[in-house]
């Protein structure tokens, strides 16, 4: 009873937010938790302490980014640092249309999102297990959850981004931050944009949540 009690909860969190999702994208998004609760308890790539908070802490922090921008279809996007499939998955469910490459270099965390994909039907999602600097495709957009500080993001992938674009911003880096980024920011501060994710969605969680958006 708990359990669904806790799935119905977040469940209506992101039709709260995202109103206009099919029942196919509801029910991938119902389905993670027991997924990921199932992998989680194999390989560990959330905190066991913090699986309960899935949907607040993982799957709702990872559309904040479909909240910067609404990608059109055929968009490419690289999600450096997937770990378990965050933010690739959650937005993957988000945009069916577009495609989704999740790079990881710890093989066990790129099998759980790979399995997660597959339980959940999603198609337009591939997986490389490989560290970033190895990864030579080109994509409209780089992607990412606080994997490394933003000047050696913006070093490792500035490679990977096609010129040009379709979307409503230019082709780039959009990732997501927490805490002071004034000092990670600086040296871009000419040309990036700060979201405070706070705007997007209104839980406590979120009020020192950033998304940094750059073109590259």
């Amino acid at each position: 009873m708990y359990l669904c009690s806790l799935i119905c909860r977040n469940m209506e969190n992101i039709k709260k937010y995202f109103p206009d999702l099919s029942e196919k994208q509801l029910g991938q998004f119902a389905a993670l938790f027991d997924l990921y609760q199932d992998w989680n308890s194999k390989i560990n790539v959330i905190s066991r302490k913090d699986i309960d908070n899935l949907y607040l802490h993982h799957v709702l922090h990872s559309l904040a980014i479909a909240k910067i921008l609404r990608f059109q279809p055929g968009t490419t996007l690289v999600d450096v640092g997937t770990g378990g499939g965050f933010p690739g998955i959650p937005l993957a469910i988000m945009f069916p249309e577009c495609q989704f490459h999740l790079v990881d270099s710890i093989g066990k965390k790129v099998r759980v999102a790979q399995e997660v994909a597959s339980a959940i039907g999603l198609t337009n999602v591939t997986f490389q297990h490989e560290r970033m600097e190895n990864v030579k495709e080109k994509y409209d957009f780089v992607v990412s959850r606080a994997v490394m500080p933003l000047a050696d993001l913006v070093k490792l992938t500035r490679k990977n981004v096609a010129k040009g674009g379709k979307n409503a911003l230019p082709n780039g880096l959009i990732c997501l931050k927490g805490g002071e980024l004034q000092h990670e920011v600086a040296p871009f501060k000419n040309i990036s944009t700060l979201y405070n994710i706070s705007d997007f969605f209104t839980e406590e969680f979120f009020q020192t949540k950033k998304g940094v958006y750059l073109p590259l």
